[in-house]
């Protein structure tokens, strides 16, 4: 009985949920990114209603989602081959830098009053570029900050909590900085918040891990690599799964500001506590992930969280009460995080370590690269249909998917269990 009411086991379940940290350069990027993507949040919420209050236009919402991430679709993987040939860090210095500089030039032209959207839709791009480079990088970079393949599965998951910590609360205290100053002064602190993770990507000493050699050109390591991909069937199924979700099913934060502020009939704090709360569930389960031990559960935990993550879109999708919707976006963040946190845990610990750059680019591909165009598509239908009935059906279109997957279930359960019991 005794053993129900002892606190210490409380403790000790908290202490592995973050045992990555023990790693010091861990530890580091952990609080340095805590700091920027709190930063982060708060500027893509500001952007999207800046962009909503200049020309009250969803399609122009799609449009800079659009810009902010094709690049993604030509560039990520040809990143994914250099990450598995340059040195990782350097690269995500080079990355966070330029996202910083981006950030302060959105600042200056909004302070100073001069800001069009040609401005904002060219900065998207840049920044999209970076992002390209800096997804699969800072994947591939995960097992060389840890140093313990044991530890890995939990440092991805800590890797979405500090996301999902960021999304919860950035985009909170953003919708009340908007509210009183303007949506320029979220851009100076984002500015400033890349200084902390670059700091702690400078300061690691880390042993890179791709040292081997290689001998093809970029196209040749990238067709490689697309090959291993479509042949390891685990690998094949779960890529297919989430490009799916990616691409019918995430493009719905683009359209936050009309829910909020149209179909919800809200301001600029409604936008926050909705993203806010969609970055709650969504941290509810990477702390979830972080407390498991073993992948061999997670082919399950994946059909089951694409499930809430679908069904929760299509309700919020047709919702008209602030509560109710609040309620909603909790569990979609959930689902949305999990599946997609648990899609990386799995790719990362069955890949080959020299193709480990190329197929988290395709990962990261799935909802960078592929999204954008779910997008615009999506920013092209909503005028006719509406944003309601656009993400509903969104939401129909993504649990079709899970069905679809569902029917390779029992090989990638039995396929996930070979590979735990041969190491």
């Amino acid at each position: 009985m005794f053993r129900y009411i002892d606190i210490r086991s409380y403790f000790n379940r908290v202490g592995f949920a973050f045992r990555a940290l023990r790693s010091p350069n861990f530890r580091k990027f952990f609080y340095g990114q805590i700091v920027s993507l709190m930063g982060t949040y708060m500027q893509n919420l500001a952007l999207g209603w800046l962009i909503y209050r200049l020309t009250n236009s969803p399609f122009l919402l799609g449009v800079i989602g659009f810009a902010g991430q094709i690049p993604s679709l030509f560039l990520t993987p040809i990143a994914g081959v250099y990450a598995d040939r340059v040195n990782r860090r350097m690269v995500l210095i080079g990355s966070q830098a330029l996202s910083m500089v981006m950030a302060f030039t959105l600042a200056f032209l909004y302070l100073i009053d001069v800001i069009q959207i040609w401005h904002i839709i060219l900065i998207a791009v840049i920044n999209g570029i970076a992002l390209a480079f800096d997804t699969p990088f800072r994947h591939a970079f995960l097992l060389e900050m840890v140093g313990d393949r044991d530890l890995l599965q939990n440092a991805i998951a800590l890797n979405s909590t500090l996301i999902n910590s960021a999304r919860f609360i950035g985009p909170t205290i953003g919708g009340f900085i908007i509210a009183w100053l303007g949506e320029g002064w979220c851009f100076i602190i984002n500015g400033f918040s890349f200084m902390a993770v670059i700091a702690s990507l400078m300061s690691m000493r880390v042993k890179p891990l791709n040292t081997h050699h290689h001998h093809g050109s970029i196209l040749q390591e990238l067709a490689e690599g697309l090959v291993y991909s479509y042949r390891n069937k685990t690998i094949r199924y779960l890529l297919l799964l989430i490009s799916a979700i990616g691409f019918i099913g995430m493009p719905f934060q683009v359209f936050m500001p009309v829910f909020a502020r149209d179909i919800l009939h809200g301001n600029s704090q409604l936008l926050g506590f909705l993203t806010g709360s969609l970055g709650a569930g969504a941290l509810m389960g990477a702390f979830y992930l972080a407390s498991r031990k073993s992948i061999r559960s997670l082919p399950k935990i994946i059909l089951f969280s694409s499930i809430v993550f679908g069904a929760g879109l299509s309700v919020f999708a047709l919702s008209t009460h602030t509560a109710l919707s609040l309620s909603v976006i909790f569990f979609t963040g959930f689902g949305m995080i999990v599946q997609f946190a648990a899609t990386n845990t799995l790719l990362q610990h069955i890949v080959d370590e020299d193709k480990r750059g190329r197929v988290v680019a395709l990962y990261g591909l799935s909802f960078m690269g592929i999204t954008p165009l779910g997008s615009l598509l999506l920013g092209s239908i909503s005028p006719t249909i509406g944003v309601r009935l656009t993400l509903a059906i969104s939401g129909l279109l993504c649990l079709l998917a899970v069905v679809l997957f569902g029917r390779k279930y029992g090989a990638i359960a039995q396929a996930i269990k070979r590979f735990e019991n041969s190491h």
